[in-house]
């Protein structure tokens, strides 16, 4: 998984402010109400933990939160912030754990830097190994319809634009395998950064078949982490999987 590898050592040492600008520091009580409810005091795995954005304050409730990431960069990033969480560097789409977890979770757009169905499909079956009986899997996913990268072969977008910062995304699209290779160019003052990323978007349709492929079936499905309905305007969506009957 060479792909999330490079994207977590290009983006550590931007990436507190980058997900800052992006709006996903704001949205975290959000996102660790949503995870908590799930929990029930037992313990949870986060695929892709990164710096600890979401962990930390997940388990600052009390959770006891384990992480996967395949950047030793971010890993070290997590482990300034608490040493209360136990992370290994590893590859989100074949894990195994000994361990049975309440809840598996992975969030932002993680899941898509699995750049084959295959490694996404091997993603989820992990993940439903990893899993309590009664255990749920939580993904956050973009539509690709609300996405202006989708639908046009190359494509220049603007992402964010203010006083101090302007971040354009230039993108190839290949539909045919639902790959966008893109790269953010990030102008801040005098300073330009080179982001790329790789990224297999997903429709809501075909990752609901591809969790049944591995015993996992659709329970919940929600617009936003503050439980917003999921709508033809929803512009991305959570998911909850439970395993299925037998």
């Amino acid at each position: 998984m060479s792909d999330e590898l490079t994207y977590g050592e290009i983006y550590a040492p931007i990436y507190e402010k980058y997900t800052t600008l992006q709006g996903k520091v704001a949205e975290v009580d959000d996102t660790v109400a949503f995870l908590e409810r799930y929990c029930s005091g037992g313990s949870a795995l986060e695929l892709g933990i990164g710096d600890g954005r979401v962990a930390v304050p997940l388990s600052e409730r009390g959770v006891k939160v384990d992480g996967i990431d395949n950047s030793r960069s971010m890993l070290e990033l997590l482990a300034k912030r608490t040493d209360l969480i136990k992370a290994w560097q590893g590859d989100i789409s074949h894990f195994r754990s000994e361990q049975r977890y309440r809840l598996v979770y992975c969030v932002y757009f993680t899941f898509t830097l699995l750049f084959t169905r295959e490694a996404q499909i091997a993603c989820l079956r992990s993940a439903a190994e990893a899993l309590e009986h009664e255990g749920v899997l939580v993904i956050e996913l973009g539509v690709p319809g609300s996405d202006p990268r989708v639908g046009r072969q190359q494509t220049t977008t603007a992402r964010l634009v203010d006083h101090e910062n302007t971040i354009l995304n230039v993108a190839v699209h290949d539909p045919l395998n639902q790959n966008l290779v893109s790269t953010l160019l990030w102008f801040s003052g005098t300073s330009v950064r080179r982001l790329p990323q790789r990224v297999r978007y997903v429709y809501h349709q075909e990752l609901d078949s591809m969790a049944e492929c591995v015993g996992l079936e659709l329970a919940e499905r929600w617009g936003d982490w503050a439980r917003g309905a999921f709508t033809e305007r929803s512009e991305r969506h959570i998911l909850v999987y439970r395993r299925g009957s037998p």
